[in-house]
């Protein structure tokens, strides 16, 4: 197979993008092993897998030794199909594990919550369970339906914003709930309640729902096929292949050690620690900013790679690092994971599920490195209209819409759909 003369380029640099163990030595290129292969699979859109097996071909140790470069994977919807947070709390719902705040006050659970949203979630879930006792959701449908109101749809169950006063491009507050409403569980009690919900989420027809409260949600979550192949050729080839999910940490740390990716290669929305080693509603912070301000979400995303993975602190952590330092590969499927993705030096997997800002830098794909795939399990119809890159594709830190820009600072022209 012909290596693009584009690919070869970036291997030299992803060379550089390596962990490199203590004391090693590199072999030479004439003794290296022949580099794994993706196995051709009908869900790799046009010349996709030719395009990442060129890439793992010219930059893997496999073939030109002297490191590990950095490939770097969102979780959800990325390497799975559906979302194991989501999963995750709605099995916590069915088993009445999520636990009635301090005082019985919401307030204590984000900081971004609304009065009325505290004021909604204090009145449904008042007589559920004393505080700090778990909450009987199971059988307690207006306390379900409030707290899934505010999770799902950021409202409240009338119609009332859920959260406020929040950088949009450093965190999500729903998604930080999530992993809040742990408090009072073990890392270990949360690592529980994520296998059985994973067992569940995969032994549940594709398609299925279920009840929570007296709302239906999806029952199901399955791994791709054809992604736990990548990430499996990737590791074998020698790339230090992680994950960054805007999930709890722990629960993406059960679904990814399926694909082999040890617990300290995940990163996710990490809780503080009390002094009796539950989890407490606090966040750990990253580049110096303040508690629960931000999670992987975004902007910081890079954050945590840069601070967790590159060894870069304070607030340059939310800065591009030098790109000899940066992952080779990102993949993800969200504007979640468009700092991130964009961040990598060689290829840019996205996967399209028509989120807006990211669609818009991965098909006007400005330096050719960005490739877009369709879902694998049943993949999104083509968009009806372009993507609106030139007015309102993208979202400011105060939540309000504007143009996309590329790295230059020129505005992308509109996007039309063209793989699905």
């Amino acid at each position: 197979m012909r290596i693009p003369d584009w690919v070869a380029a970036v291997a030299s640099a992803a060379l550089v993008v390596s962990v490199t163990a203590p004391g090693s030595l590199a072999a030479s290129h004439a003794d290296a092993p022949a580099c794994p292969t993706l196995a051709a699979d009908p869900g790799w859109y046009g010349d996709n897998r030719a395009a990442l097996q060129d890439f793992i071909d010219a930059a893997g140790p496999c073939t030109r030794p002297g490191g590990h470069p950095l490939a770097v994977f969102d979780w959800d919807n990325t390497l799975v199909r559906n979302d194991t947070g989501d999963a995750t709390l709605v099995w916590m719902l069915r088993n009445s594990k999520v636990r009635q705040p301090e005082r019985k006050d919401w307030s204590t659970t984000s900081r971004y919550l609304t009065p009325a949203a505290a004021d909604a979630l204090s009145t449904a879930c008042a007589d559920a369970a004393a505080a700090g006792q778990p909450l009987l959701t199971a059988v307690d449908t207006r306390c379900a339906d409030e707290i899934l109101s505010v999770y799902l749809d950021a409202a409240t169950t009338d119609h009332q914003a859920a959260f406020g006063n929040y950088d949009h491009r450093r965190i999500e507050p729903a998604l930080a709930w999530a992993a809040q409403l742990l408090a009072g569980y073990t890392p270990d009690e949360v690592l529980a309640f994520a296998r059985q919900a994973r067992d569940e989420s995969l032994a549940a027809p594709q398609g299925s729902t279920q009840t929570v409260g007296t709302r239906q949600v999806s029952a199901w979550v399955r791994y791709y096929g054809q992604m736990a192949d990548l990430v499996d050729v990737l590791r074998r080839a020698g790339f230090d292949v992680r994950v960054v999910s805007a999930s709890a940490e722990p629960v993406a740390r059960v679904w990814a050690g399926a694909l082999g990716i040890a617990a300290d290669k995940v990163i996710g929305i990490r809780n503080q620690v009390g002094a009796a080693g539950e989890l407490t509603p606090h966040l750990v912070d990253c580049g110096g900013a303040d508690a629960d301000t931000v999670i992987t979400y975004i902007e910081g995303k890079r954050c945590f790679i840069n601070q967790e993975v590159l060894g870069i602190s304070g607030t340059a952590a939310f800065e591009q690092a030098p790109a000899g330092r940066r992952q080779a590969f990102a993949a993800g499927d969200s504007t979640t994971d468009l700092v991130f993705v964009g961040d990598a030096t060689g290829l840019r997997l996205t996967i399209n599920r028509h989120m807006q800002e990211l669609m818009c830098h991965a098909y006007d794909n400005e330096d050719g490195h960005w490739l877009v795939n369709p879902m694998f399990i049943e993949p999104l119809p083509a968009r009806a209209t372009r993507y609106p890159c030139l007015t309102t594709a993208y979202t400011r830190s105060a939540g309000s819409a504007g143009p996309v820009l590329d790295s230059r600072g020129r505005v992308i022209p509109d996007q039309a759909d063209t793989v699905h």
